[in-house]
């Protein structure tokens, strides 16, 4: 039986035509500077408002790389002789001294040149001593001189409704400088043209006490302590 399903399948695949392979046929095709007249009909047709805009080739972006170096800056007209407004800050206003280095002096703003923010330089500083802490702590932190940054007079502060926190958008809160001196102090304030105020320092009177000062003839009336 097999081998007569198998001459059978011989004869049926000799019976059915082969099948040929067509390869695919290669075109080729090029473009020309004709425009078809559907092309112009759907180039000229206005697009609508819902499709994004497309970038369309045209022959502007070819006349702007013809023209010249002149020819290609703007065409407006500054006025370079404008007085300069430096009075932008929103919480404090600019003191009425000139900021573009024109100011009298025995040195130049370095603010002009460093690159500060105008807010700050309508900020005060304060130059003073640390006084020393109520604690038994030793007296370092008075040797030097320090500077800060004022508080600003609105505050600028907010306090978190969740957690009661303070916060503030002051950035110069948290800053001070230490010097050696109260003169290096004064002499950098005038090289970046701060406005500053010094507070002296209180100095403390120690005077010294012995047994015998209670013997010591007073013209006054003498001090009775009593403890009842």
């Amino acid at each position: 039986m097999a081998s007569l399903r198998t001459a059978a399948m011989l004869r049926a695949a000799a019976v059915r035509p082969a099948l040929s392979q067509r390869a695919p046929a290669l075109a080729r095709f090029q473009s020309s500077d004709s425009v078809a007249p559907n092309q112009q009909s759907r180039d000229n047709r206005p697009e609508s408002t819902d499709a994004a805009p497309a970038a369309r080739a045209s022959t502007s972006s070819v006349t702007i790389r013809q023209e010249g170096a002149s020819e290609g800056q703007p065409r407006h007209q500054p006025d370079w002789n404008v007085a300069v407004d430096y009075r932008t800050s929103n919480f404090s206003p600019v003191p009425l001294r000139v900021m573009d280095g024109s100011e009298p002096g025995v040195d130049t703003p370095a603010a002009v040149l460093s690159g500060a923010p105008v807010e700050l330089q309508a900020r005060t500083v304060r130059i003073y001593k640390p006084a020393k802490t109520a604690t038994q702590s030793g007296d370092w932190t008075g040797h030097s001189w320090r500077m800060d940054w004022d508080p600003l007079s609105k505050g600028h502060r907010w306090e978190n409704p969740l957690m009661g926190w303070q916060s503030s958008s002051d950035f110069m809160q948290g800053t001070h400088l230490n010097f050696n001196s109260k003169e290096d102090a004064i002499r950098f304030a005038n090289k970046q043209s701060y406005e500053y105020f010094v507070q002296e320092p209180n100095t403390r009177k120690f005077v010294p006490k012995a047994y015998a000062d209670q013997f010591i003839h007073s013209p006054k009336k003498l001090k009775q302590v009593r403890t009842k």
